[in-house]
């Protein structure tokens, strides 16, 4: 069994107040107290940042608690263990010896282990004649045991802190994703603003983080991107406000005869290439829309020649009266200004915000507005949102109706007189 006597290291290793502090310690574990010691080991490998050891010292300690003959560390069953250094380098994979001895004395003198060092500094033990252990030399893992506690707090809030930084670049994250979200919203839109100066300033922001942040670095950083993402709210919540009590008139007759949507993209390069691929997937998708009506084209022109009160407007198709496109399509009439469509300016107001609820690109709906004009553009989509549950794609549905309008291949008649017979019973009036 231990003595518990204070020892002196052996040859030129000098005695230290903090070598005695912890072999004080050490002798005042309770007989009863024990711990599991991989239990211990875990707890170790979590508190040691706060503990100043690395991955190379504790791989050490674990050959060293390899030895113990227990599971559990306890007075009664000793605390020396006594391997070579050979032994230990083979139970850590070969680490060189030097290395081995380095790592120990780096154990030692974080307050992990003690030497008990015999006279003539080799490790080994004493056995009665009956083969229990009389004393040995060696290292103690008595430190381990008395610090047990502090070894578990230190561990808990290790990983509590961990939890914390890991929340908080959760929340940086989603902040970061809204405010890059939103300003490429605002330009898309043509939102008047300085969006670009406010792009530049959430970029200062994260690239002035450094590249292993502490826990208050990451909350001040996640403080100024949350204040950052709230002017930017307040901003857009102002300006529909605003178009909304107004009606929103002047605003989107400027969006529509705007004939460069792609002015604003090198606020931003990522938003010019998330475009195109929007445009690539519109593509995509219109295989659907030439298979829909290819027959239409004929049928078309013999149904307009019978239709009155319409006239030709841009690309060559017939516009038809604003209360029958309201017949076949009462859906839009929620969208227009304070939910009602007096006037055809009223329908092309309430066509752009549809367009941008069914994420049909500006490019794509200002394309559609000067092959087949305004008018015709507005009714296209009050007809896309009426058959919303039948589109997969708006924008590429879109796309290819302009593209067989292009080639005269696209008529509206045939699709309105389809929704209105299919909304006979349920017909709305404009207000």
């Amino acid at each position: 069994m231990e003595t518990g006597s204070v020892t002196t290291p052996f040859g030129r290793r000098s005695m230290t107040l903090g070598m005695l502090a912890n072999q004080v310690m050490a002798g005042e574990i309770k007989p009863d107290q024990s711990v599991d010691k991989w239990k211990l080991f875990r707890a170790l490998c979590e508190a040691k940042p706060l503990l100043g050891i690395g991955d190379r010292a504790l791989a050490v300690l674990n050959a060293l608690l390899s030895f113990y003959p227990k599971n559990e560390l306890a007075q009664e069953n000793g605390l020396i263990v006594f391997p070579s250094n050979v032994q230990l380098s083979l139970r850590t994979h070969g680490m060189a010896e030097q290395t081995v001895r380095r790592h120990l004395a780096a154990l030692v003198e974080a307050g992990l282990l003690l030497r008990k060092d015999s006279p003539n500094g080799k490790r080994y033990v004493r056995r009665d004649r009956a083969g229990e252990v009389n004393e040995a030399f060696g290292f103690s893992l008595a430190p381990l045991l008395a610090r047990a506690e502090e070894i578990e707090r230190l561990a808990a809030e290790v990983m509590a802190e961990r939890l914390h930084v890991q929340r908080l670049r959760e929340r940086i994250t989603l902040c970061r994703r809204d405010i890059a979200k939103l300003i490429e919203a605002a330009v898309e839109e043509e939102i008047p603003g300085d969006w670009e100066g406010l792009y530049v300033e959430f970029r200062d922001l994260i690239e002035g983080l450094p590249r292993t942040p502490t826990a208050a670095q990451l909350e001040l950083l996640l403080h100024e991107l949350e204040a950052l993402r709230t002017d930017i709210l307040n901003r857009l919540e102002i300006l529909v406000k605003s178009a909304k009590q107004r009606g929103n008139a002047n605003y989107i007759e400027r969006h529509i005869q705007n004939s460069n949507p792609e002015s604003t993209s090198e606020l931003e390069p990522r938003f010019e290439t998330k475009q195109g691929a929007m445009a690539e997937q519109d593509k995509g998708r219109e295989a659907e829309t030439l298979e829909e009506g290819r027959g239409e084209a004929a049928q078309s022109r013999q149904e307009e020649s019978r239709q009155s009160g319409g006239r030709n407007d841009g690309g060559g198709l017939k516009s038809f009266p604003l209360g029958l496109v309201l017949q076949a399509c009462p859906e839009i009439l929620a969208y227009g200004p304070d939910g009602v469509i007096r006037n055809w300016r009223d329908l092309m107001a309430a066509a752009v915000i549809v367009r941008s609820m069914l994420g049909v690109s500006p490019s794509a709906y200002e394309e559609a507005a000067n092959v087949m004009g305004p008018e015709n553009a507005a009714t296209v989509m009050a007809c896309i949102l009426e058959r919303g549950g039948h589109i997969n794609s708006a924008g590429g549905y879109l796309r290819g109706l302009t593209r067989r309008s292009e080639k005269g291949e696209f008529a509206i008649g045939p699709m309105l007189m389809a929704l209105l017979r299919a909304n006979a019973p349920a017909g709305r009036k404009a207000g």
